[in-house]
C-alpha cells in the first residue's frame, strides 16, 4: 500500500532544507580524538548526506541552504554539483559566518563521538527571503531537518518553507536530527520540533528525539503512543529508530513494520541514519511497500557504518541490491526482518 501519493509531474523528487557542513574523519582511528593526527575531509551535515544519498540512487534533488563565502563553501557546492544536486538555492553568507565543522572520533567499532564547531554557523543564517515558493512547487516532497529550527533566522525560513509546501500540497518529511548545539533549552526544542511534526507526512527520529519533540504535550510516551499522536495530526508514516535494536515504521492505518540492522563488520557507529533515510525515501518514491523500503534503508545504513565516510560512500541502487542479496545468501531471507 502506498501511504503517500507523489506528483510524478514534478521535476524534483526531493528538495531539502538544512545543514551543509564539513566533516573531518580520522584516518588513524580506533584511538581517542586527542591522539588522532590525520583526518580526511568530507561533505557533511545530515540533510546534505541524505541529499547525496538520494542523488546516488538516481533521484533529482534540490536544496535550500546558506554556506560560507570561502573555500569550504566552494568545496561543498562543488561536491553537490558533481553529484547532480541543484545548487541554485544555496547562497553564500555575506558577514563572515563560517561553515560548521565536525571532527569525529572513532575509538572502536561501537564507540564513536562527534565534536562540532558551530559558532556563528553559516547554515543557521538561511533567511526567509531565501525561500522560493516556485522552487517548492517543483518538488514531489520537501524535507526539513530539525537542526534548521535551532536559531533565527533559519527557523523562520524553515517554517515559511513548510507553509509554502502545505499551500501547494507538497508532502513534508521531517527528519528530527537533534543536535544539542545551538539550542537554548528543552522548551524551545519542543515548540519548534512539534510545530513542524504537526504538519509532516513522514517523521523520522529516535526515541530520544521524539521525547524532546513531545515534552510539552506528554512525557514518557511509548512508541505506539508517539505514532498515534502524530497520526492524529497529519503524519502518514512515523518511524521510530532504536539504533542497533532496529526501527519500526507506524502507518496511519494502524499497522507497524519492524526492521533489524543487517550484520556487518562495523568501522564506526555514526552515518548509518543518513543512509537509512535516503534509501528509505528512495523506496517511497519508487512505490515500494513499507517493509521493502525499510529493508532498503537498513541495508544502506549497514553499508555506511562499515565505511569511513558518510556522503562520499553513499551507495548506488545496484550496490544496495547486491548487498541485500549477499546478506540473504549468507544469513537467510529474513535476516533483517523482525
Amino acid at each position: 500500500m502506498q501511504y503517500i501519493q507523489f506528483d510524478q509531474t514534478k521535476p524534483y523528487d526531493l528538495i531539502l532544507l538544512g545543514r551543509v557542513a564539513v566533516d573531518f574523519n580520522p584516518v588513524d582511528y580506533y584511538c581517542p580524538l586527542n591522539e588522532s593526527t590525520t583526518f580526511k575531509r568530507y561533505l557533511g551535515g545530515s540533510p546534505a548526506n541524505i541529499a547525496v544519498g538520494l542523488a546516488r540512487l538516481g533521484k533529482k534533488v534540490g536544496f535550500f541552504a546558506r554556506v560560507s563565502d570561502d573555500q569550504l563553501g566552494t568545496f561543498v557546492t562543488d561536491f553537490f554539483e558533481n553529484e547532480g544536486i541543484d545548487t541554485s538555492h544555496i547562497k553564500r553568507c555575506q558577514n563572515g559566518e563560517k561553515i560548521g565543522l565536525t571532527f569525529t572520533e572513532i575509538k572502536s567499532e561501537t564507540e564513536s563521538s562527534i565534536l562540532m564547531y558551530r559558532n556563528d554557523a553559516a547554515d543557521l543564517k538561511l533567511d526567509v527571503s531565501d525561500i522560493d515558493e516556485d522552487y517548492i512547487k517543483q518538488t514531489k516532497a520537501l524535507l526539513i531537518s530539525g537542526t534548521a529550527l535551532a536559531e533565527s533566522p533559519s527557523r523562520e525560513a524553515a517554517l515559511k518553507a513548510v507553509a509554502f509546501a502545505k499551500r501547494n500540497n507538497v508532502p513534508i518529511i521531517f527528519d528530527i536530527d537533534y543536535r544539542a548545539y545551538n539550542w537554548k533549552n528543552a522548551d524551545e526544542i519542543a515548540i519548534y520540533y512539534s510545530a513542524v511534526a504537526k504538519e509532516a507526512d513522514v517523521i523520522l527520529g529516535s526515541r530520544e528525539e521524539y521525547d524532546l519533540t513531545e515534552s510539552l504535550i506528554k512525557s514518557g510516551m511509548t512508541d505506539e503512543e508517539t505514532a498515534a499522536l502524530w497520526h492524529s495530526y497529519h503524519a502518514k508514516i512515523v518511524i521510530v529508530k532504536h539504533g542497533k535494536e532496529g526501527s519500526t515504521a507506524y502507518t496511519n492505518d494502524g499497522e507497524s513494520y519492524s526492521i533489524k540492522p543487517f550484520p556487518v563488520k562495523l568501522l564506526k557507529s555514526f552515518g548509518g541514519g543518513d543512509g537509512y533515510a535516503s534509501a528509505f525515501l528512495y523506496g517511497l518514491f519508487e512505490g515500494y511497500d513499507i517493509m521493502d523500503a525499510l529493508e532498503f534503508g537498513s541495508a544502506s545504513a549497514a553499508m555506511l557504518v562499515a565505511s569511513h565516510a558518510c556522503s562520499q560512500d553513499m551507495p548506488t541502487v545496484e550496490a544496495v541490491k547486491e548487498f541485500i542479496q549477499k546478506e540473504k545468501e549468507e544469513y537467510g531471507e529474513m535476516v533483517a526482518r523482525a
